[in-house]
């Protein structure tokens, strides 16, 4: 009796639609993304899951520093108005060039392919569609993004001020 009943609590609840097996959901979230600021425009770097999962895409717009984006992760830049070149180099460069429209969103998508010694990051314009797709990915933490953009700066400001002295 009790295993008929068992049986019965557990059908019902299996079939419930509100109901997800061992933690798992065919339901997606929708990710909200803000809305550009007022006459600028937004650009949206993400990566999808794949080869080189350990490896992020550090991104750069005239050398310097705009976003690392690590696997299955996303995150979103202001820019103003206008055409602009996007890097990532590991043992080599790669570049987008994205025009970016006022109170627009544009999408680069960055994949990891195979390198001889590491992986070579591939940047490439995409669209809110290949983004909607990308269906894992989660957000990077924005004071992540700053702390090593500072990172970069710093180092950068170091290596200029050492070949400064070096020539005096």
């Amino acid at each position: 009796m009790i295993n008929k009943l068992s049986l019965v609590c557990l059908t019902a609840l299996l079939m419930s639609p509100s109901v997800a097996v061992a933690g798992k959901s065919d339901a997606k979230v929708a990710i909200v993304l803000p809305t550009p600021k007022p006459g600028k425009g937004q650009v949206v770097f993400f990566r999808p899951g794949g080869m080189g999962g350990a490896i992020k895409c550090t991104v750069r717009e005239n050398g310097k520093m705009v976003g690392r984006v690590g696997a299955n992760r996303y995150y979103v830049i202001d820019a103003e108005p206008g055409v602009h070149t996007f890097t990532a180099k590991s043992e080599a460069t790669d570049a987008v060039t994205v025009q970016v429209e006022s109170d627009e969103t544009a999408f680069v998508k960055c994949k990891i392919t195979m390198g001889m010694m590491v992986g070579r990051p591939n940047l490439s314009p995409a669209s809110e569609l290949d983004f909607a797709k990308a269906t894992k990915v989660k957000p990077m933490e924005a004071d992540k993004i700053a702390a090593e953009i500072a990172k970069d700066q710093d180092k950068k400001a170091a290596g200029a001020a050492g070949a400064d002295s070096a020539t005096e």
